[in-house]
């Protein structure tokens, strides 16, 4: 079982059947970036710990066909072999391409969809996913 208490530690407790409890507490400190528990003569465990944004990030899956149209686009740009895994988690910097090729890839979409992308929209595109999302919204944008 894992409790915080306060803002200033996190204790964990492990209860197993026939012994006793044993208490694991640990001291945040300024900056924490990895944490190790030691179980008394067990092994260790140890974890890193990532400060995420606060604000709230609500999204729908974009079509499955949006998605596929947007790999393509992306597999075209990147010079990529038509078998490369190209899927809505794939992440353009992973997938080699640098700003030059993400701005390229951007003006494909609006081409390719009839959409125009503002440069802070365009500046939220990571993967494939989000590319796929937010043409989605604006298409439908158009619409309206």
């Amino acid at each position: 079982m894992a409790a915080i208490t306060g803002a200033s530690s996190i204790s964990l407790l492990r209860s197993a059947p026939q012994q006793s409890h044993q208490n694991l507490a640990l001291s945040r400190t300024n900056g924490l970036k990895s944490v190790s528990l030691a179980g008394y003569g067990r092994s260790s465990l140890s974890f890193r710990l990532q400060q995420r944004s606060l604000r709230l990030r609500v999204s729908c899956a974009a079509k499955p066909e949006t998605v596929a149209k947007v790999s393509k686009i992306v597999r075209k740009q990147l010079a990529l072999p038509d078998d490369s895994a190209v899927t809505g988690e794939s992440k353009f910097s992973e997938l080699g391409a640098d700003s030059l090729d993400t701005v390229e890839i951007v003006m494909g979409f609006e081409e390719e969809f009839g959409i125009s992308v503002e440069e802070d929209s365009a500046q939220t595109i990571a993967t494939v996913q989000d590319a796929a999302d937010l043409i989605e919204k604006l298409v439908e944008k158009n619409k309206a």
